[in-house]
């Protein structure tokens, strides 16, 4: 059986890759140290004999008994909160982590995949951002930590795939929103979603017209999916490049919730970036790869998540 290692299995994003990896075939070992994932988000995955979960943390020594055929690394802090939170931690998932990860990959003759960022684009000068574009980063900004971490993931990748040999690929995932989001998150979609569900002001920051471009998480899910059974190695753009203004978005999500709550208006965070769009040609001709879920549909899924947590 086609076993396939998991770090981060209890995030957003790896609750999802699990069980589509479960829905594929694969056994499924999920290493998390619960940082910023939560058991909840596997819980119904316990009942699966092929599904197995261990709390630990990837900055150590990875052994996991067996053949192990995939390596999907996810582990890390994604939310600006988070990083903020924690950002030694989160340089040391994307350094020592990533090491780790790689160094077991290459053990088992596994295939290793990093989850990459489009904040490695930092605050873009290219628009809409190409895997060419080495980025706009500021490296002793506080958005530093998750930036360079994933940045030097990247490279650390690309030299276990040159000098080692081991089958890597690179993922750059651009905003992606989807049930299991933490309500606390931090990320735009929550924070209106929940806003607009209690009744609360909606909290915009800047005067709302910096972009972002978001893609449901079963899309993203798939893009990866292919990604990784691909014969790619160098970084792929996986997001939806229907492009928005996060002034519109909180409007949207106004709307679908049938809220009253207004718009109000803070002041934009440090190096936070004004654009954010991905050319996914590579996806599209390399993958036959593209979004599916049209906004509207994966807004109303998630806010259906959201008022049941709410």
């Amino acid at each position: 059986m086609v076993t396939s290692v998991v770090t981060g299995g209890a995030g957003f994003l790896g609750s999802h890759l699990s069980e589509r990896l479960l829905a594929e075939g694969h056994r499924v070992v999920v290493l998390d140290n619960l940082i910023t994932g939560s058991v909840d988000n596997i819980a119904h995955l316990f009942a699966n004999k092929d599904f197995s979960f261990v709390q630990y943390d990837v900055t150590n020594f990875i052994h996991v008994p067996g053949d192990v055929h995939y390596v999907w690394h996810f582990a890390s802090p994604a939310s600006p909160i988070d990083y903020l939170k924690y950002p030694i931690q989160t340089l040391k998932v994307g350094s020592l982590g990533t090491h780790k990860a790689l160094g077991f990959a290459k053990a088992k003759n596994a295939r290793f995949l990093i989850a990459s960022t489009s904040e490695c684009y930092g605050d873009p000068e290219v628009h809409p951002q190409v895997e060419e574009y080495w980025g706009n980063v500021n490296p002793v900004g506080p958005r530093g930590v998750y930036d360079e971490a994933k940045r030097f993931a990247e490279a650390m990748t690309m030299a276990y795939h040159r000098y080692h040999g081991v089958q890597t690929r690179i993922v750059r995932i651009f905003n992606t929103y989807g049930e299991r989001m933490r309500v606390e998150d931090g990320r735009a979609i929550p924070a209106f979603a929940s806003q607009a569900l209690r009744g609360e002001d909606v909290t915009v920051f800047g005067d709302g017209s910096q972009t972002r471009s978001v893609c449901y998480v079963s899309d993203l899910i798939d893009g990866i999916y292919r990604l990784m059974m691909s014969d790619y190695a160098m970084p792929v753009n996986i997001g939806n490049p229907e492009e928005l203004t996060m002034l519109q978005l909180a409007q949207e999500i106004i709307a679908l919730t049938g809220s009253r709550s207004r718009i109000v208006y803070k002041e934009l965070p440090v190096d936070d970036p004004k654009v954010r769009q991905p050319d996914i040609m590579k996806a599209k001709t390399m993958l036959g790869w593209a979004p599916a879920v049209q906004r509207a549909e994966g807004l109303r899924r998630t806010i259906e998540y959201f008022r049941g947590k709410i």
